[in-house]
């Protein structure tokens, strides 16, 4: 018996050794002694993970620098910057493309995006804009590529566009889009993010929103009225002021950009006994559009009264054409720290008080 085990010793060191020299195989060799048995057991050596990567899914146009200083604000950070994707369907064959055995631990995709609108991001190229409709429909079309096992077992999909955090249903799908043999987690703010070029280079904002019709301000002495009273909890800002300030002048003012939310539908009379309506007034249109049951579920998911748009509708052969548009005040309040200097809140995408994570 004990010779027995001396030879089993001996096989065992020289398996050792012979593991020792071939360590530059991707495999570990272990080798287990029971009941006289060489058990092999075989390990895979962990495959690297490529540093972080940034895609700037996006080019400014007019005075906006969104892009511009998100741009320069990861190459500062030494990110990996890709710049000439611009749809989904882009990303994911770029990460296919140029995956060269080293796993991709964490992602980053700069869009502007707001809560009607979606993202600017596209679908695929010169396709829709990222929605949870367009992405569900181009994905079941087969238009969205399939990304290959290319990611890390704890990968991040970080997605830098305004208040994405507060849409679950478009991250859950994302989180489709972006698993493989990996479940990837998904990022994102409530808040909106900022890039700039001045103070901080990056931080985020809470925002708070109001409306009126297009082309028909009250005026801002009557919509800073308005938002007092939508928002009466926030006793810090000044709405007068905020909705006069365009930027940021110093660390922590309110200040205030706008855009436009334009409505059209085209309603088909040509297989219908009914005469095409006629509006003298937008109080009509508004009128006929709540007591409209397919308009007036459409028009709900706005979540904005009727009377904030500037309605109009006419006839264009056998159809009814209604248009309207609103323009969005939204006031900023950047995410300062609550003590010590006056500085902005650090956006640590693990910070669950700063981002959602699906």
């Amino acid at each position: 018996m004990r010779h027995t085990i001396k030879e089993a010793g001996l096989i065992m060191t020289l398996l050792l050794l012979i593991g020792t020299f071939a360590s530059c195989k991707k495999t570990v060799k272990k080798e287990v002694i029971a009941d006289n048995t060489i058990i092999t057991e075989v390990k895979e050596t962990p495959k690297a993970i490529r540093e972080p990567l940034v895609f700037i899914a996006g080019v400014d146009s007019g005075d906006n620098d969104f892009y511009a200083s998100a741009r320069q604000y990861f190459i500062e950070n030494e990110y990996e910057v890709v710049d000439d994707a611009f749809s989904l369907e882009e990303i994911i064959n770029w990460l296919n493309r140029n995956y060269d055995e080293r796993l991709y631990g964490e992602i980053h995709i700069v869009s502007h995006s707001n809560p009607w609108k979606g993202m600017s991001l596209e679908t695929v190229i010169k396709g829709e804009r990222v929605t949870v409709q367009s992405l569900k429909k181009n994905a079941i079309e087969g238009k969205v590529p399939v990304l290959k096992d290319v990611i890390a077992a704890d990968a991040k999909i970080v997605f830098h566009a305004c208040g994405l955090g507060e849409n679950k249903k478009l991250l859950q799908v994302f989180k489709t889009i972006f698993t493989t043999s990996n479940t990837p987690k998904i990022v994102a703010s409530p808040y909106y993010t900022i890039f700039s070029k001045d103070t901080s280079k990056h931080y985020l904002a809470k925002p708070y929103y109001g409306y009126y019709p297009t082309a028909n301000s009250p005026g801002k002495v009557d919509l800073a009225k308005e938002f007092a009273k939508s928002y009466p909890e926030e006793k810090d800002i000044d709405w007068y002021n905020a909705l006069n300030n365009e930027e940021e002048r110093y660390v922590g003012e309110a200040y205030t950009h706008q855009f436009n939310i334009p409505v059209e539908w085209e309603i088909d009379y040509s297989d219908s006994d009914e005469t095409i309506p006629t509006f003298k007034w937008q109080e009509e249109i508004m009128d006929w559009i709540s007591e409209n049951e397919e308009l007036a579920k459409e028009f709900s998911n706005y979540n904005i009264p009727l009377e904030k748009f500037r309605w109009k509708a006419y006839k264009k052969g056998s159809k009814l054409i209604i248009k309207g548009k609103t323009t969005v005040l939204c006031v900023l309040k950047p995410l300062i720290k609550p003590y010590g200097d006056l500085q902005h809140i650090e956006p640590e995408i693990d910070n669950l008080r700063l981002y959602n994570v699906e």
